[in-house]
């Protein structure tokens, strides 16, 4: 079940400068064979692509940089939700996280590419949504990649959302030591439980057009339980953790001034308050085991609130000191 960690070379900080001039895309020719190319998108943000052996790709990623590039920083992987990036559903879009980040010592690197696939390695190319090796592209192709371009520390967190809050508790227990924070808002962990399978199966199969069976093979079969947080939770022992999910009770951002139009606040309140409500459920079941085997976790569990971006913000803001600290930023 665990994947071997890949060795990182320092961090070279003269291929940081190159990046941070660049202000067309072209290639990187002092970086690690994994970075393809750059290009500015203000002062401390850009849009680059890291090719995947494994998918046999390369990957559109944004990355937020440090004010200060002139000494190491920690990095936070920081996933979307089941659109992947591919979609308006991002962080950039829907979130502070340019300006909230601009002040901070760390490097933010998003994915933009891996709709519907749960960042996990499926078994079976499917033949809506194409080869996914994301599990391995995330942990053994694109940590290196990083490390050897930008001017980092070697430690690194990671936090998801929706689909991708159950993606980054299986990364970390995958891949131990590789993450020394985890941010899980608004998942569920428990992936082959019945209504774990569901949540799955609405999200790849009825939203992405794929199908789950080439993903982790036959429901409830035992690629299922392997990758289910829940049952391998004593795999996040040692890792900081911060777990978050509301009621799905209508709280402080779902109202007429934040979202002016009532059909989209009312599939917000409806709609986000129901996967809410289930992803609490979900957040309760993982807290739960995690009390029993005395790892310690941050769980919050706001009494309103709906599956919605607003909320993800707050969680971010409020999540960041822990993993703040746990990496060094």
């Amino acid at each position: 079940m665990k994947r071997s960690r890949p060795s990182r070379a320092l961090a070279a900080v003269v291929a940081s400068a190159a990046l941070a001039v660049s202000s067309l895309t072209a290639p990187v020719a002092s970086a690690a064979p994994g970075v393809v190319s750059s290009t500015s998108t203000g002062p401390q943000q850009a849009d680059i692509t890291v090719h995947s052996a494994a998918m046999g790709r390369d990957i559109p990623l944004t990355i937020l940089t440090p004010k200060d590039r002139s000494k190491p920083a920690p990095v936070l992987y920081l996933l979307n939700g089941a659109g992947g990036g591919e979609d308006k559903a991002t962080w950039q879009r829907n979130t502070d996280v340019v300006k909230f980040f601009e002040n901070k010592n760390v490097y933010v690197v998003i994915p933009m590419q891996g709709a519907f696939s749960y960042y996990t390695d499926w078994i079976k190319t499917d033949p809506k949504l194409g080869v996914n090796k994301w599990a391995t592209f995330l942990a053994d192709e694109l940590p290196s990649a990083i490390d050897t371009t930008y001017n980092t520390t070697g430690s690194n967190a990671i936090a998801g959302i929706s689909s991708s809050a159950t993606s980054v508790l299986n990364l970390a227990i995958q891949n131990k030591g590789l993450y020394k924070a985890v941010g899980s808002y608004s998942g569920c962990a428990s992936t082959s439980s019945e209504y774990g399978i569901l949540f799955m199966r609405i999200v790849v199969e009825t939203r992405g057009g794929g199908d789950v069976r080439n993903m982790w093979g036959e429901l409830r079969g035992p690629l299922w339980k392997k990758n289910d947080p829940v049952i391998h939770a004593a795999g996040l022992r040692g890792t900081s953790l911060y777990l978050s999910a509301a009621t799905g009770l209508p709280g402080e951002h779902d109202n007429l001034a934040e979202v002016p139009d009532p059909m989209v606040l009312g599939d917000r309140i409806v709609t986000g308050g129901v996967i809410e409500a289930a992803t609490r459920l979900c957040t309760e079941q993982l807290a739960g085991k995690l009390a029993r085997l005395g790892i310690p976790a941050t769980v919050d569990r706001p009494i309103g609130g709906t599956h919605s971006w607003p909320y993800w913000q707050d969680q971010l803001h409020k999540s960041w000191p822990q993993i703040g600290r746990a990496i060094g930023a």
